[in-house]
């Protein structure tokens, strides 16, 4: 995404680009999978913030006919009651009533509201640069119980940041939690790849090439493909996550531990999801409600539950319903071992019906998110030498906001210094 947004912003300045993707698709993290009988299995549990500053500048959200989830979760508790809270950052006095609820107390939400109004007064880029801590100190400084922390901040903010530790920084906490209660959680119809194929139609024919991998930068602004062939251009851009851009600088540099990347301040942990797909026959198990299904109870393994058909129809043939499951970190199991895990819980959950639910596939995500922890600066360096330069969220913080700004970023600075003084 972060190289199809420098790209975009390049050719709308009249540069000529080639974008060169290993992959037979654009879009990198963002795909989506058409299955012959039609179903849409996004890589992955992922949705567009309609209200990202990035998006809102290069997306036609009519032409992608966005639809959107509800505001709101069902959020089953731990002792395996559920409960439904509907607009939760956008009206929590209403979302978190007392008579209907059992999250929190009044001063819980409370709080909820004092946090919309602090993060109303501020601009995305003001909350990205206030100090940080963890997410979890975050919120136990700001005064909420454990119980509505683990009732709902954990399911709901552990699944967007795929940590329920909460150990990611807390500026970017309160700028995703801006972000929900200002826009709404979206999917084109036609599934998340229509992104990345809506900026990479608007380039000149030819200037995708996909299927075409580099193995390394070589020299200045040469690029050697695993063919072989070396390609030359006025810059090159990195829009890889950082493992692979060190992997593609060390046949430059003859290092990949060279003094210049560690500089850059190259980000490569990253968090790993796994996303279960199954069809239901029949009605929805989701009811229709467009609403997620969140997990409070620890050590399971179905995290979050959505039913992508109920809020866009595309995604399912007709009388069958697409059931998608994530689960997040590390599991030292089987894909078959974890779908018949999720099976188990799923049939607690939905039914004794979930058990004969049709297993669609499985998509195992080990570089889903970077790592974003306090302390780290929301912008590492995108210039690494003369004309090199990398763009991602791996240079950001972990969204598709900070991969589309980075991207644009990139090409302001290559056409600031191709300008001539």
């Amino acid at each position: 995404m972060a190289g199809l947004a420098c790209a975009t912003w390049l050719h709308r300045a009249g540069r000529a680009v080639l974008v060169l993707d290993g992959a037979d698709a654009v879009g990198g993290r963002v795909r989506t999978d058409v299955t012959p009988d039609g179903f849409r299995l996004d890589h992955g549990f992922q949705v567009l913030q309609t209200n990202y500053p990035e998006a809102r500048r290069v997306f036609d959200y009519g032409a992608l006919k966005l639809q959107a989830f509800r505001s709101g979760a069902v959020i089953r508790l731990a002792d395996g009651r559920e409960t439904t809270v509907q607009s939760p950052l956008q009206r929590p006095l209403a979302a978190f009533s007392a008579l209907t609820s059992p999250i929190g107390t009044l001063s819980d939400k409370l709080r909820i509201v004092s946090l919309v109004r602090h993060v109303l007064k501020h601009t995305p880029e003001e909350l990205l640069a206030r100090p940080a801590t963890d997410t979890l100190t975050f919120l136990r400084r700001y005064g909420w119980s454990e119980q509505m922390i683990s009732s709902f901040f954990v399911p709901f903010f552990g699944g967007v940041f795929l940590d329920r530790e909460l150990t990611t920084a807390s500026n970017f906490f309160e700028f995703v939690f801006q972000q929900f209660v200002t826009g709404e959680a979206a999917v084109p119809a036609l599934g998340m790849q229509q992104l990345p194929e809506q900026l990479a139609a608007r380039l000149p024919v030819g200037s995708v090439r996909l299927g075409t991998s580099v193995a390394a930068i070589v020299d200045g602004t040469q690029v050697r493909l695993t063919s072989g062939q070396v390609l030359d251009g006025a810059a090159v851009v990195l829009a890889t996550d950082g493992l692979a851009a060190l992997r593609l600088l060390a046949g430059r540099s003859g290092n990949a531990d060279d003094a210049s990347t560690q500089a850059a301040g190259f980000h490569t942990a990253a968090r790993l999801t796994t996303c279960t797909y199954f069809a239901a026959e029949g009605h929805s198990p989701g009811r229709g409600d467009k609403l997620l299904r969140l997990n409070a109870a620890s050590h399971v393994l179905a995290h979050n539950v959505s039913f992508p058909a109920d809020v866009s129809p595309a995604y399912a043939p007709a009388g069958r319903a697409l059931v998608s499951v994530s689960t997040h970190g590390e599991r030292s199991l089987t894909e078959a071992e974890l779908t018949d895990g999720l099976r188990q819980e799923l049939a607690a959950w939905f039914g004794p019906s979930a058990r004969q639910w049709q297993h669609l596939g499985s998509y195992r995500i080990a570089a889903a998110l970077p790592v974003y922890l306090a302390g780290e600066p929301t912008r590492q360096p995108l210039k690494l030498a003369d004309n090199l330069y990398r763009c991602g969220d791996w240079a950001a913080y972990p969204s598709l906001n900070a991969a589309l700004a980075t991207g644009r970023e990139v090409a302001e600075l290559l056409l600031a210094e191709s300008r001539p003084s």
